[in-house]
């Protein structure tokens, strides 16, 4: 082999090894640049759905003040609380900007480029179900609201057997609440739920605790049922003689004109049966649920919160919050 074509053979080398050399540059460089732009881009997502939702937050804590505000307002005028009331109108989902806009006159060419953003929400009578905690006074069955609770599995064909589980369970939970806060051990005893779904803490089935949730409630203390907001299911449970048709005659005739006192609800049962009371039935509310939604293009986050009026006084016992992507027909509030 000949000088010069050793070295042309050494020179090809040598470019060859620059070649891959240039291009394993490349791809390292391109590499790099794709991981730093995913990254970038992986922080902007966070960063934009971390904003959304401390916005989304701050619009529901709104939504909440503005509900104890529409609350204060009706324990100011007084009287009943029935479903004719400006509390009782749901807010169908509507467009924020729509509300600026309208509101603050706000030019609509300042609104450009805002993210669509939509609010629901309705407020609900607690007091219009039958509350779970009267199961129990005092760490002992009550026979009047064992019978409510009977009547009521049985309308919806549920399995009594699960009542008497429950309420045993509810027993133990509230007891062992007193000891805590005595100082006794608190045991094994079940935790107690605040809301219908977490009842399957003291032995009801989901499938039975989801059926259970249009018509009971958890809350802080013993209520009556409030006959001007319940439903027929409920208000049937309640009295013994009265038969579900009978409940749905009732609450027709309530649709028409509300009952402002007990014994105008009782003129209105069938004669010869039991009466509504007013240890266990009321026409007024303390305890309301407020429901709020709020959807930012695919995405949701909704609040539920107990809310406890005084006189005027309103204040929040307890708040939820939820959120995930939101479907092609947005799910109630």
């Amino acid at each position: 082999m000949t000088a010069s074509t050793v070295c042309r053979t050494t020179g090809q080398r040598q470019r060859g090894a620059a070649l891959l050399a240039a291009m394993l540059t490349v791809m390292l460089v391109a590499t790099f640049s794709a991981a730093a732009l995913w990254q970038q881009w992986r922080a902007s997502e966070v960063e934009a759905a971390e904003r959304g939702r401390v916005q989304a937050a701050w619009v529901l804590i709104g939504a909440l003040d503005w509900s104890r505000l529409i609350l204060r307002e009706d324990a100011l005028t007084g009287g009943p609380d029935h479903l004719a009331e400006p509390w009782a109108v749901p807010l169908a989902e509507a467009r924020l900007t729509s509300f600026l806009s309208a509101e603050r006159n706000v030019a609509s060419d300042n609104l450009e480029g805002l993210p669509d953003a939509f609010l629901s929400g309705r407020i609900v009578d607690a007091q219009s179900k039958l509350n779970v905690l009267s199961l129990v006074d005092g760490n002992k069955p009550v026979p009047a609201s064992i019978a409510t609770f009977t009547k009521l599995f049985n309308i919806l064909g549920l399995p009594a057997s699960e009542l008497s589980a429950m309420t045993s369970s509810l027993a133990r939970a509230l007891a062992t609440g007193t000891d805590a806060a005595g100082g006794g051990d608190a045991g094994a005893a079940p935790l107690m739920p605040q809301e219908v779904s977490q009842l399957v803490w003291l032995g009801l089935s989901p499938s039975t605790a989801a059926a259970l949730e249009p018509y009971v409630t958890v809350l802080p203390i013993r209520t009556p049922l409030n006959i001007n907001t319940a439903s027929a299911e409920a208000i049937s449970a309640s009295l013994p003689s009265l038969s579900i048709s009978d409940a749905r005659q009732l609450v027709e005739k309530r649709t028409r004109s509300y009952f402002k006192q007990i014994a105008d609800a009782n003129a209105a049962l069938p004669n010869g049966g039991t009466q509504f009371n007013a240890g266990q039935h009321s026409v007024g509310t303390q305890f309301f649920e407020v429901y709020g939604r709020l959807r930012l293009d695919r995405t949701w986050v909704e609040e539920r919160s107990l809310l406890q009026r005084d006189g005027v006084t309103v204040k929040t016992i307890w708040r939820n919050r939820g959120a995930g992507l939101a479907t092609a027909t947005p799910a109630k509030p």
